[in-house]
């Protein structure tokens, strides 16, 4: 469910609306606070759910024939508010994510797509994870994970994610690129049955310039990362120089982006695909999706949220649960 004071709450409701009129091709299951639900349904005219189960329960979700929510405890309601940043808030999300991480590692579910959280509020909680990827990473028990944002007109991985701009290069190495090209290459040949196109990024303006800016980056550790993805069979282009590696006539010629850090990829993937992109987690043992926003919190509870990223991520996590027909 997400954060309950940001918009997930109703984007769930929306997309328990739109399985019922077959738009989504899924059966989704909310891990959140129930009564919130219901006060969320209520203010906004939404249909309440109207099939709750207990985390005990959650065997039943085997025969489940329709939409219903597994209630979590733990959302302190006496200090609850909407459209507001807390600890409180912070630690129920957490615990709502857990919930379904849980259900997904014992096989109650496909595949977890989770709805937007709020990183103050998870730091307010002490939760020692700046966001949804490193935590299920750990959960997992992951090795070699990273971040995805895929659409159909661009998609980006990344080297590095929730960290500062100065972190950045001390936090690259040529394992590090290696491993997320071929994780992005992997997947994407996987979903689209052919071997992928990777264009690489370079971490300095020009591409470093043969060293002119930087700290020889690209040289020693993009380049090298670069070969060696080639040497084991991958199609991989780069180190391309990043304000010119998103031009149309390039992503026409792209299935994935091996960004170098956050910004290199999410403002060309939230200019160009805002409402249909989806985060998912590349490396892990279960399926995960997500919307590509924020929490909305000036906007929250107020009706005004798009569900379309979140249909999209749904529809994704269907995508990939989904065994091939061998036929087709």
């Amino acid at each position: 469910m997400g954060d309950p004071a940001g918009v997930g709450p109703e984007i769930c409701l929306q997309a328990f609306e739109a399985s019922r009129d077959d738009t989504l091709p899924c059966i989704p299951v909310i891990f959140g606070d129930a009564e919130v639900l219901s006060q969320c349904a209520h203010q906004l005219g939404l249909k309440a759910p109207h099939h709750t189960l207990e985390e005990a329960e959650l065997p039943q979700l085997n025969d489940l024939r329709g939409p219903a929510v597994v209630h979590v405890p733990g959302l302190d309601q006496g200090t609850f508010s909407p459209g507001r940043v807390s600890a409180n808030t912070g630690a129920a999300s957490y615990q709502f994510i857990n919930r379904a991480i849980d259900a997904a590692l014992e096989g109650h579910v496909e595949a977890v797509t989770t709805a937007p959280i709020h990183k103050e509020a998870l730091h307010q909680a002490g939760v020692p994870f700046p966001g949804h990827t490193e935590l299920f990473a750990h959960r997992a028990g992951s090795k070699k994970w990273c971040m995805m944002q895929y659409s159909e007109e661009i998609t980006c991985s990344f080297v590095t994610v929730h960290v500062g701009y100065a972190e950045v290069p001390g936090l690259l190495t040529q394992e590090r690129i290696l491993e997320v090209i071929e994780l992005s290459a992997t997947h994407l040949s996987r979903l689209h049955g052919r071997r992928a196109k990777v264009v690489v990024c370079g971490l300095n303006p020009h591409a470093g310039e043969h060293g002119l800016f930087g700290n020889r980056e690209e040289e020693t550790l993009i380049i090298p990362a670069i070969e060696a993805a080639r040497a084991a069979g991958w199609d991989v282009e780069g180190p391309l120089p990043p304000d010119t590696a998103f031009l149309a006539r390039k992503r026409t010629t792209t299935d994935v982006y091996v960004c170098m850090y956050h910004d290199q990829g999410h403002i060309p993937v939230k200019a160009l695909a805002f409402d249909s992109a989806v985060n998912t987690t590349l490396g892990l043992p279960i399926i995960r999706t997500s919307v590509d926003h924020g929490t909305a919190l000036d906007i929250a509870w107020q009706g005004q949220a798009s569900p379309a990223s979140l249909f999209s991520a749904l529809r994704l996590a269907t995508r990939l649960a989904t065994p091939p027909n061998p036929t087709e």
